[in-house]
Order: structure tokens, then sequence, then C-alpha cells
């Protein structure tokens, strides 16, 4: 049938212009924008409109991304080894060592026994003196420019077995000249000197 396809193309024509409807002599029904004899013209309902969707709106620009911060690959603690055991002194080194190195503005600190030895610096090694009998627990800390920790140890023990004083005069006895010398010799533990009276014959 040819009426379907002549309708849409009825579609196509100005909404002013007349339409015309007529039978040719072959039967078939024509439409068209001419006036024929005897063709009335043909009052067409509007056509649908579709309003054109809104424009989206602009993509909001990407927020520039952060700088990362500087890290670091890792942190250890290189002397003393774990579980070392300090004799006959309290005095110990620990060095510490990071990759990378020290970032500008960042301090290592050390802590002993969950507490630090200090405010921290730019050096990775590290002096304790004094330290008591019994074991003790390292760790060194990487910080930032406000004090806050980037990278810890895990923490390691070290065991320090001073010899008492006891044994230290066990070893080494004490002499006279030694009381309030030596730290074993204490001076309440002294002997007392013995006062020999020369002998005076009687005449």
């Amino acid at each position: 049938m040819r009426i379907l396809p002549l309708c849409l193309a009825l579609l196509a024509f100005p909404a002013a212009a007349e339409i015309y409807s007529y039978v040719d002599a072959q039967g078939n029904r024509v439409f068209t924008d001419r006036p024929q004899d005897g063709a009335p013209a043909l009052r067409l309902s509007p056509t649908n409109r579709m309003p054109s969707p809104p424009a989206p709106p602009p993509a909001a620009e990407k927020p520039a991304p952060r700088a990362k911060k500087p890290g670091y690959r890792w942190l250890r603690i290189v002397d003393p080894a774990p579980d070392a055991t300090l004799r006959d002194s309290g005095t110990l080194t620990v060095t510490a060592a990071s990759e990378p190195g020290l970032h500008p503005g960042h301090s290592y600190r050390l802590q002993l026994d969950g507490a630090a030895t200090g405010p921290g610096g730019p050096q990775s090694v590290f002096s304790l003196n004094d330290l008591e009998r019994g074991t003790h627990l390292l760790a060194v800390e990487i910080l930032d420019a406000e004090g806050r920790t980037l990278e810890q140890t895990p923490e390691q023990a070290i065991h320090v077995k001073r010899p008492s004083l006891i044994q230290k005069r066990l070893a080494r006895p004490c002499k006279i000249a030694d009381y309030g010398v030596r730290p074993e010799c204490l001076p309440k533990d002294r002997p007392p000197q013995r006062r020999d009276i020369p002998y005076v014959p009687f005449l």
C-alpha cells in the first residue's frame, strides 16, 4: 500500500501548507499540496514536538591531586642486634638506618621501654648510659615537622647483665684504701684500723 509512505511524507510539509486528497483513475489515494478539482483540503492535527533535552551541566573541575607525602621503604635498627647482651657496662650505642635517608624537616627519635629518650634529631646514632640490669626494649621512629610518627621499627629486646656490687667485691676484694673510692667498697664496711701502742719499758 502506498498510503503509509504518503502519510509519512505529509509530516514533512510545512504546517502552513494545504494538503489535498483524491482518488486517481487507478483507484489509488493521492495526497498532494497542489489543489485539484474536487479534491478537499485535509485538516491535519498539529505534529507532536518534543522539547530538546536540557544541556548537561558543565563537568565540575576535579581538584588537583594532593602531593604525596614523602615516605620510607624501610626503617630498622642496625646495631645492636636483637637479643644482644651487654656485660660489665650499662653503656649502649644504638644505630638506625632508613631507605631513603631522612627527608627535610623529619627527625629520628629513640624509644627505650616505650618512652622517648629525647626530642629527636637528624642523627640516627644514640647513646644510652647507666642502663639497669634486666631486659629493655628499643625502637626507633621517624617524626615529621609537627612531631607526628611516620615510621617506627618493631621493638627489639636487649639484655643488660651488670655484675652486682657483691660480685665485684668477690672478684676483687676491697683493700683499706678502696673503701669510699670503689662503689662496691662502702665506707661503713671498712674494718677498724688496728692501733698498736708502742711498748714502753718501765724504768
